[in-house]
């Protein structure tokens, strides 16, 4: 077999009965011009080992190694789908590998990666654990990974790329410019999808901020951003109570150690203030 002789998706989904199962929040993309298309957004691929999130029956595998990638570790929990991934690395002789587990508990130290290697992530994540996958990859410390592309349904991505003062700004875009840089690429329909699912996806590029520029306290970051958009809707001399009860200061006095206006609401303040008020929350916390 070789890559050229692969059988369509659809066959291969047909003959090992492979139907999405809901459990694991599966939906498969079988265009290969989408998958192509997200596959080149990920860089130089023959230079780079890349790590994809809940591979399937192998769509975007396919076109990551048929786009060059020098290696590809998958990790998938759902073994009814590792005869049609053993298929895939063999045809591309080896450059697939699988690891059979939960991605929520794969460390670093699985992948097999170098010693100061940076892989590229590139998933249609499942919808049930990506955010939670996504957050992960953020705070992780060193940065193991140069880039990531990755599908979430489209009102995740509207979250993890949305600006100040938009409706989807909050905790997510917060600790995603904290860390990185994230851009939305483009959107997919929900018919793309078999079985299509119930809203429309969207693939985000996200590139970690260099060392000296990733805000390194997400612990205090995600504290005042938990009080302050748990009750958006009041000022922040209100809202901020909760993390100001575990530190010597008031909420009103860390606002205004941060010249920050107490009668503010949380959306109406950029990354760069949130994160000014981590600083000054761990400070006063002691």
């Amino acid at each position: 077999m070789s890559a050229d002789t692969l059988p369509p998706l659809r066959e291969v989904i047909a003959a090992h009965g492979l139907a999405a199962d809901k459990r694991f929040g599966q939906h498969f993309l079988l265009d290969l011009n989408l998958t192509a298309k997200i596959a080149r957004l990920c860089g130089e691929l023959p230079q780079s080992t890349a790590i994809e999130v809940g591979p399937g029956p192998g769509g975007l595998t396919r076109a990551l190694l048929s786009e060059g990638a020098r290696r590809v570790v998958a990790i998938e929990k759902d073994s009814r789908f590792l005869p049609a991934l053993a298929d895939i690395s063999h045809a591309f002789e080896g450059r697939l590998s699988v690891i059979e587990a939960d991605a929520l508990k794969v460390g670093r130290e699985a992948l097999g990666l170098q010693d100061g290697e940076r892989a590229v992530i590139a998933a249609n994540l499942p919808y049930n654990v990506g955010t939670a996958l996504f957050t992960g990859w953020l705070e992780a410390e060193p940065v193991w990974w140069s880039r990531a592309v990755l599908m979430f349904q489209k009102e995740v991505a509207e979250r993890i790329v949305a600006r100040t003062g938009e409706e989807a700004y909050g905790r997510l875009a917060i600790l995603a410019a904290a860390r990185a840089k994230a851009k939305y690429a483009f959107t997919l329909p929900a018919r793309a999808f078999t079985p299509p699912p119930k809203v429309d996806s969207a693939v985000v590029v996200v590139d970690p901020l260099p060392e000296g520029e990733r805000f390194a306290d997400v612990e205090a970051l995600s504290v005042v951003t938990a009080s302050a958009f748990g009750q958006r809707r009041k000022t922040l001399r209100k809202s901020l109570g909760q993390a100001a009860s575990q530190t010597r200061a008031s909420a009103e006095e860390l606002l205004l150690s941060c010249d920050m206006d107490p009668g503010a609401r949380a959306e109406t303040i950029p990354p760069e203030g949130f994160m000014a008020l981590a600083t000054a929350w761990r400070t006063a916390r002691g």
